[in-house]
C-alpha cells in the first residue's frame, strides 16, 4: 500500500511530461508552417483595384511601400497607422519627402495605435468613415498574419490586400535574434487566433 502514492505521482508525471511534449510537439510544427508562409509570401501580381491602403507603423520600408502604393494609384488613401501621438508626416517619410508632400491630403496618421489589436481597431475606424470595402495592408511579411488577423476581426466584410514587407535584417541569413523573434511573433499569433489578443499592452512587431 506504501507504494501507490508514489506510483499515482509518478504516473501523474508521464502524463504530464507527454501533454508538455505534444505542445511542444504541435507548436513546433505549426511553427514550421508559419515560416513557409512567411518566407514564401508575396503580394497579387498585379494587386487587384483597392479603396484604400493601411501600413502599420515599425519599418521604415513599411512606409515606403505604402507610399509607392499611392504614387503609382493602387488605392486612393493612405493611412499610417500607430504614428503615435506627436508625431508627423515628416516623422515617417524623412526618405520620401516628395511622394509625402506631393500626396499629403491623402495621407491620414493614426495616432492611438499602441499594439496590432489597436492597429484593427483604428484601421476599421478609418476604414468605415471612408466607406471603403477592400484594402491594401502593408506590414513586415512575420507580422502579416497576425495583422490580417486583428484588421479581420475588427473590420469583416472588407477584402484584405497583403502586400508584405521583408525587413532588412530577414534579407540574408536567420540569426539567433531573429528567430527568437519570429518564435515569439507566432507565439502572439496563436493568441490572437484564440480571442486574446486585446491583453498585450505593449507590441514588438516594429522591431525589424
Amino acid at each position: 500500500m506504501s507504494f501507490r502514492p508514489r506510483r499515482r505521482r509518478w504516473s501523474l508525471t508521464r502524463l504530464l511530461s507527454r501533454v508538455i511534449l505534444l505542445v511542444l510537439g504541435a507548436w513546433s510544427a505549426g511553427f514550421l508552417v508559419y515560416l513557409g508562409l512567411v518566407f514564401t509570401a508575396t503580394p497579387p501580381n498585379p494587386l487587384p483595384p483597392a479603396d484604400g491602403i493601411v501600413a502599420l507603423t515599425g519599418g521604415d520600408d513599411r512606409i515606403s511601400a505604402a507610399l509607392a502604393l499611392l504614387a503609382e494609384h493602387e488605392a486612393p488613401l493612405l493611412l499610417i497607422s500607430g504614428a503615435g501621438k506627436g508625431t508627423y508626416l515628416g516623422d515617417f517619410t524623412q526618405d520620401d519627402r516628395s511622394a509625402a508632400t506631393r500626396y499629403a491630403d491623402a495621407i491620414t496618421l493614426g495616432h492611438m495605435a499602441a499594439t496590432t489589436h489597436d492597429n484593427g481597431a483604428e484601421t476599421a475606424a478609418w476604414a468605415k468613415a471612408h466607406h471603403m470595402r477592400s484594402l491594401i495592408v502593408v506590414t513586415a511579411d512575420y507580422h502579416m498574419p497576425r495583422a490580417l488577423l486583428e484588421i479581420q476581426r475588427a473590420l469583416p466584410g472588407v477584402a484584405l490586400i497583403p502586400d508584405p514587407v521583408r525587413p532588412p535584417a530577414m534579407r540574408d541569413r536567420l540569426t539567433l535574434p531573429t528567430v527568437r523573434l519570429l518564435a515569439i511573433e507566432y507565439s502572439k499569433y496563436l493568441v490572437v487566433r484564440a480571442g486574446l489578443g486585446g491583453l498585450f499592452s505593449t507590441d514588438d512587431a516594429g522591431d525589424y
